[in-house]
């Protein structure tokens, strides 16, 4: 897992804790402490419990506060709140020289802003406050149905620019398989078989899903506002579903899809994944290449398939995670499951459509990068480079956090 380098294994500092749970919420500060191991799941049902939660998530909650903070975090809701790093007020870190380290925006901030997206290369996270708001008590969910790709972006691009919206996301339907996944069983049976003889006509269709959370004070009018929502989108006509559901349910939702696969032994596999922040001016150029010419006509893929956009103003260029230089971006992520037999032919995969990028000028930025070279690492974080070689001097100059990323150790 990281070669010549150490694996932490964050959630044995639980065993640590003499009273409590890791987890203290201030409800007049509206934050939470918690230790960098805790799931994300756990701080979320910590928070309800005083009528509180963060505002940023990852689709998938059981993961841990300090990791998801060493890369960015980023869900439906980031182009509202921005990414997790983006909703951190303070945090405690080991540095690589051994320092224990307290820090944000006004203290120690070279190293609150290294850590936030660090990739793990310059301390580990044993403590974050994370941002709280009043938690909703339920979703209205809304998933509507295109069949061209550039009135779907424009779509998207015009909901992230309108008020009342909480959460959206965009995905893809391909001819060659089933209309509901493992990751979200959205439609009734009767919808599926309409939606398939429309896969039959169009070989790819986009799914837009946008929230809109609401409480016993916003219960009334709720409806009202998801109608306004929709009002001037372009989806087909009479494809547009909706689902109620608790707050807790939605944001969990992905744990459902894998409790459902582990019980078929499906699960445990090999998962090839490619996360790529894909700039506004080459999406269509992405979607005809990638999606059109490179997934569904090699009909490889089997999985989610994730596209949506988020706004550049809300990350903060200080932090060391990185993103296309453009005011919108789009959120790409290519979440493949493969077999033991064939996870090398989606690896393949995974570099053709990098090549192609490459080729056509497209300017990516891959979330949670994996590079080979130092070259290529260079040319990832960019401008960002010398200061990202300043701080790991200044914070791990033995490079003991390293090994494994390829980033200042090659192999």
């Amino acid at each position: 897992m990281a070669h010549d380098g150490v694996v932490v294994n964050m959630l044995s500092l639980k065993k640590h804790y003499k009273n409590g749970n890791g987890i203290r919420v201030s409800t007049s500060g509206n934050y939470a402490d918690v230790g960098g191991e805790q799931l994300w799941i756990d701080v979320l049902n910590a928070t309800l419990e005083h009528g509180l939660a963060p505002v940023s998530w990852t689709d998938y909650l059981y993961l841990t506060v300090g990791g998801t903070l060493s890369n960015a975090g980023i869900s439906g809701q980031t182009f509202l709140y921005g990414p997790q790093i983006g909703n951190v007020l303070e945090l405690d870190v080991i540095t690589g020289k051994g320092d224990f380290m307290t820090c944000s925006k006004d203290k120690n901030s070279e190293l609150f802003y290294a850590v936030l997206g660090g990739l793990g290369l310059f301390g580990i996270i044993t403590r974050a406050r994370i941002v709280l708001a009043k938690a909703p008590k339920r979703v209205k969910w809304v998933r509507m149905i295109y069949s061209d790709f550039s009135i779907f972006t424009r779509d998207q691009e015009h909901l992230i620019s309108t008020k009342g919206l909480e959460y959206l996301e965009g995905s893809l339907m391909m001819d060659y398989t089933p209309a509901n996944n493992w990751r979200s069983s959205f439609f009734s049976p009767s919808n599926e078989s309409r939606i398939t003889y429309l896969l039959k006509k169009h070989g790819i269709l986009y799914c837009l899903d946008m929230v809109k959370y609401y409480d016993d004070e916003t219960v009334n009018s709720v409806d009202k506002e998801v109608q306004m929502l929709q009002e001037g989108l372009n989806f087909i006509p009479g494809f547009t579903f909706t689902r109620d559901e608790t707050y807790v349910d939605f944001l969990n939702r992905v744990r459902r899809g894998e409790i459902t696969l582990k019980s078929k032994g499906l699960w445990d596999v090999p998962h090839p994944w490619l996360n790529l922040f894909v700039p506004k001016s080459h999406i269509l150029d992405f979607n005809a290449g990638v999606f059109v010419d490179i997934i569904h006509r090699q009909k490889k893929t089997t999985g989610p398939l994730l596209v949506y956009p988020t706004t550049k103003i809300v990350w903060d260029d200080k932090m060391s995670a990185v993103v296309p230089d453009e005011d919108i971006f789009y959120c790409v992520g290519l979440l493949h499951s493969g077999s033991f037999n064939d996870w090398q032919d989606l690896d393949n995969q995974n570099n053709e459509i990098l090549e192609y990028c490459d080729r056509a000028g497209i300017k990516m930025k891959q979330y949670l990068p994996h590079y080979k070279s130092k070259e290529e690492w260079i040319k990832h974080f960019g401008p960002k480079w010398n200061t990202f070689q300043e701080r790991k001097a200044k914070f791990d100059p033995r490079m003991i956090l390293s090994p494994g990323q390829n980033i200042f150790n090659y192999v």
